[in-house]
Formats: C-alpha cells, sequence, structure tokens
C-alpha cells in the first residue's frame, strides 16, 4: 500500500481547519490534495483526535498482523490435513510386508516390522 504524504496529524489538522470553516478551494490548494482526497479523509479520521489516529492506526497495524498469523495458521492446518488424509501405506502393501516378514524371519509379526520393510522396500532402487 503506498504511503501517504500526509501524518494521522497532519490530516486531522486540515480536517479541524475545514470544520473551523475554512473553504475546501482554499483548502485543496494550499496542501495539494484533491476534494475527494478530503472526502475520503472526512470519513475515515472526521471527528477524530490525533490521539484517537494513533490509536486506530496501531489497532490497524495489529489486525493486520493478526489476519497474516491466522493466514499461516490455516494453512499449516491444510497441509497437515492433507498429510494425514492420505494413507501412506495401503492395506495390499500391508499383507505382502507381513508375507514378506513371515517368510524371512519365520516368526511372529507386527504391523511395525511391516511398515519397516515397507520402507524398505521404499528405499530400494
Amino acid at each position: 500500500m503506498r504511503k501517504s504524504r500526509f501524518t494521522d496529524e497532519q490530516i486531522i489538522a486540515v480536517l479541524h481547519e475545514w470544520d473551523a470553516g475554512a473553504k475546501m478551494v482554499d483548502l485543496v490548494r494550499r496542501h495539494g490534495v484533491t476534494e475527494q482526497t478530503l472526502y475520503r479523509w472526512k470519513k475515515k479520521y472526521g471527528g477524530m483526535q490525533a490521539t484517537e489516529a494513533k490509536r486506530l492506526k496501531a489497532l490497524e497495524e495489529e489486525n493486520r498482523q493478526l489476519k497474516r498469523l491466522v493466514a499461516d495458521q490455516a494453512l499449516n492446518l491444510q497441509v497437515v490435513k492433507d498429510l494425514l488424509g492420505k494413507k501412506v501405506v495401503t492395506p495390499e502393501q500391508r499383507r505382502t510386508a507381513v508375507i514378506r516378514d513371515r517368510h524371512f524371519n519365520r516368526g511372529g509379526s507386527t504391523i511395525g516390522r511391516a511398515y519397516r520393510a515397507i520402507a524398505d522396500l521404499a528405499r530400494a532402487p
């Protein structure tokens, strides 16, 4: 977003001049802004004091940071859901690994051994 040439205090001072009875044409010429800019400032800062404007700026900045934080968290959550939603090992791969483990070890087989066997198969070129 483009940075304004005017600080909040300067904008409020211009609006106070306008409220005190200064003509819009004079304000536009003196400060080098358009009528539309004055109306936009009045909509945003109308009736505020300088301290309120500073507080508004601080709240807007905090809101921006919180929105970014929420967006990051939502993205992280979506990545985790995508990873957990997919089965890494299909039932057929698990059965094959258990059978292979039973064949080679001639003993009881566990799911842990099956997963290790599948991992070994995945690593093999």
